[in-house]
């Protein structure tokens, strides 16, 4: 039953037909993908009344592992990789547990859209070491002051917020880098990639917060809320990852990256009326702005280094 369920199914890397199975385009996978990425974790802010933060990650990414190992053959896939690839699913996994803690203890402190826009830093951190370019360095100076203005805003009182908030963003450029990978190796299918990873990733968080849900297992409303929250946060968004990483080049991937903070924006007024001032609105969009401008530097051999949103192919 595992593997009745038909999806589309992900071209490998040299294939040149679309995928069989489906027309659907890439950049529709990627809209989807970055609708659920947030409207489930605004979801979340509400559950905080009934269950604690680490608890509420351990049911999203407890419920998510076992809707993929229903789904999907985890462990077979597993079985068959190399140890280069194993290895990758393991780091894939233990990525997404800690991510997704940080990023709820930065949610319970930070509005929705702060958040968001900070996750994009790494690419605004190479920026600088690209600023020779001229492209570059505007995408600099946009993204400086955006930063600035956004960490001001909100730094009274919020620090322990924004330190979660970094090492979220942090995480997030490696779990792109992790995903890409995982999409694109030849011998896997990234849906089966991510449904390992997702059993890793349950295995890792439940000393992290697996004592923290055991009051919730009390209440039928909160399981069932934290139920839906695994499908609108990593089962949603995280299929429609695969399916969008595995067609699109990746820097029209990283550029489509900055249109996440509008999103996670809106859906922070729309969802928790989170009405952000002028000035974090005119700061989210130079930092959108300075994600879509940024290329990596080339590198002596001409070619260009990938970031941690332009992630390399194997």
């Amino acid at each position: 039953m595992a593997n009745d369920i038909a999806l589309p199914r992900i071209s490998k890397r040299g294939d040149d037909d679309r995928p069989a199975g489906t027309t659907v385009p890439p950049h529709a996978y990627f809209v989807v993908s970055a609708v659920f990425h947030y409207l489930g974790p605004s979801f979340v802010v509400l559950l905080f009344a009934r269950v604690q933060v680490l608890g509420v990650a351990w049911l999203r990414i407890a419920s998510a592992a076992l809707i993929h190992g229903l789904w999907r053959r985890p462990g077979r896939a597993f079985a068959e990789l190399d140890r280069a690839g194993r290895l990758l699913l393991l780091g894939w996994g233990a990525v997404l547990a800690v991510m997704n803690c940080c990023f709820y203890e930065a949610i319970r402190r930070l509005p929705l859209g702060t958040v968001a826009a900070i996750e994009f830093l790494p690419v605004i951190a190479l920026a600088a070491r690209g600023a020779r370019s001229r492209r570059n360095a505007l995408a600099l100076a946009l993204a400086v002051p955006g930063v600035y203005l956004l960490t001001d805003v909100r730094a009274a009182g919020a620090l322990i917020g924004f330190l979660f908030a970094f090492a979220n963003a942090g995480l997030f450029a490696t779990y792109i880098v992790l995903a890409d990978r995982v999409a694109k190796r030849p011998e896997l299918s990234g849906i089966d990639g991510l449904a390992a990873a997702m059993m890793i990733a349950a295995v890792t968080v439940t000393p992290i917060g697996g004592a923290k849900v055991v009051r919730a297992f009390g209440d039928p409303v909160a399981l069932l809320a934290g139920v839906g929250v695994g499908v609108f946060s990593s089962v949603i968004p995280y299929v429609t990852d695969q399916l969008a990483m595995a067609r699109l080049p990746r820097a029209t991937y990283a550029t489509l990256v900055a249109l996440l903070s509008a999103i996670a924006t809106i859906i922070g007024i729309v969802v928790l009326g989170q009405v952000p001032s002028w000035i974090e609105v005119g700061a989210i969009a130079m930092v959108m702005a300075s994600v879509a401008l940024h290329r990596p530097v080339p590198s002596a051999g001409g070619c260009a280094e990938p970031t941690p949103l332009e992630p390399s192919v194997d």
